[in-house]
């Protein structure tokens, strides 16, 4: 406040400060030195803190790691279950009541042994009505092999009698006629004799059929009738047992993605693990490539068939595997991480006296140091005297962790750069 009691301004403040100063109303030449000095002094004191070299941005470090040669395996990966060589579902052709089931799960059978019983009466009766309709049939068969004797004889008298006048012509006609009928009435016997026939063993084949028998020899996978169950086989036939031939013997079915089946060979090696094992790989080998496409979801996949030995018996039918097939094997090939592919200097370097590196954040390199593009889009960098230098090369199989180099000026043991470390200067605790 002022004498009068109002607020000072600054201009008044500023004019009272040089007063001061120099001990007048009017400025002092001292007073005007500092006026323009303290300014100065605070820009210089802005501009050294700024220069200052920064405790937590020291100079970066290069992670490497060294060109080797070695053994590189490209795979192929796949996903799938495991089945059966050979699995035969069993069902029953007639339909009826399940008298009895004589295997349960996991039984061993042979081929031909019985697994289950239909209710046989019916069969039965039909089988009857079939021998009763046979036996009628042979019998007119008979009759119509007596028939055809008799007009045969009487055509014979006929005949012999017709020269002497005894036999008119119009009987011998008329023998000759009835002799042709019985001739066709014969045959007509027989074929009604074997269709009976053939109707006797439709039910003597239907009665056999009721006894459900095993097709192949094998192992019981399933079992899904109990006795006393009505099976009705007019549409469709019902599914009663699944049978697998061999399980020492499997195969797994794998869907391969189109981007690979091109790689795909017949006969070659694959390894799979199945959850029920995860530290222990199974070997397979590829029998068969199934041309038929199948989409789902808009990705289109191949079936391909691996052979599996499984004599031990530890894998099991619908376990679900991941295989890895082997398509490429290179025993000594250059090979550097995908890592050192990926990897490129920053475009612009900070240097650590500039002003403008002070002020802008970022990774600080070595003085000196500027950064450079590869000499093509596949190139390196390599270490090399403690700095890095791009290398142009040409790459070859890749296993998704390492890639061979198949040109290039890379010599096994150079160091090649993965990624840039950020270090701490040498007043950093």
């Amino acid at each position: 406040m002022n004498a009068t009691g109002q607020p000072i301004t600054a201009a008044e403040q500023r004019r009272l400060f040089l007063q001061g100063l120099g001990g007048g109303a009017s400025p002092s030449p001292l007073g005007r030195t500092l006026l323009w000095l303290i300014p100065l002094l605070l820009l210089a004191g802005l501009a050294f803190w700024l220069l200052l070299p920064s405790q937590e941005t020291g100079e970066a470090s290069y992670k490497t790691a060294e060109a080797s040669r070695g053994r590189l395996i490209v795979t192929v990966s796949a996903t799938g279950s495991l089945q059966p060589l050979n699995q035969v579902q069993v069902g029953s052709e007639l339909s009826g009541t399940i008298a009895g089931v004589e295997v349960d799960y996991n039984d061993r059978v042979k081929q031909g042994d019985i697994l289950a019983r239909l209710d046989t009466t019916i069969q039965e009766a039909r089988l009857g009505e079939a021998r009763a309709a046979l036996q009628s049939a042979q019998a007119k068969e008979m009759e119509a092999a007596a028939t055809l004797n008799e007009t045969r004889l009487n055509l014979k008298r006929c005949e012999e009698l017709a020269p002497r006048g005894i036999c008119a012509p119009s009987e011998l006609d008329k023998t000759r006629a009835t002799h042709e009928r019985a001739k066709a009435g014969q045959s007509m016997a027989q074929a009604q004799a074997a269709q009976a026939r053939a109707a006797l063993n439709a039910q003597e084949t239907n009665l056999y059929k009721a006894a459900i028998r095993a097709p192949i020899s094998g192992i019981v996978l399933s079992r899904t009738v109990e006795p006393g169950q009505t099976v009705a086989a007019s549409f469709q036939t019902p599914v009663l047992f699944t049978l697998a031939e061999d399980l020492a013997r499997m195969e797994l079915l794998v869907a391969v993605d189109e981007a690979d089946i091109g790689q795909i060979r017949q006969d070659q090696s694959a390894t799979f693990n199945v959850d029920a094992y995860p530290d222990r790989p199974f070997q397979a080998r590829v029998a068969q490539i199934r041309h038929a496409p199948k989409t789902l979801e808009g990705v289109v996949t191949y079936e391909t068939l691996l052979r599996v030995d499984n004599a031990d018996l530890s894998l099991l039918p619908g376990m679900t595997a991941t295989a890895e097939i082997q398509v490429k094997r290179i025993d000594d090939a250059l090979l550097v991480p995908n890592a050192a592919l990926r990897f490129t200097l920053p475009a612009t370097i900070k240097q650590e006296t500039s002003l403008v590196g002070a002020l802008l954040p970022g990774p600080r390199f070595p003085k000196g140091q500027r950064s450079r593009e590869k000499a093509d889009g596949k190139g390196i960098w390599v270490l090399s005297g403690g700095e890095a230098r791009p290398v142009a090369v040409k790459t070859g199989a890749s296993d998704g962790t390492l890639t061979e180099i198949i040109e290039g000026d890379l010599q096994p043991g150079a160091a090649v750069i993965l990624d840039v470390v950020q270090g701490k200067g040498k007043g950093a605790p």
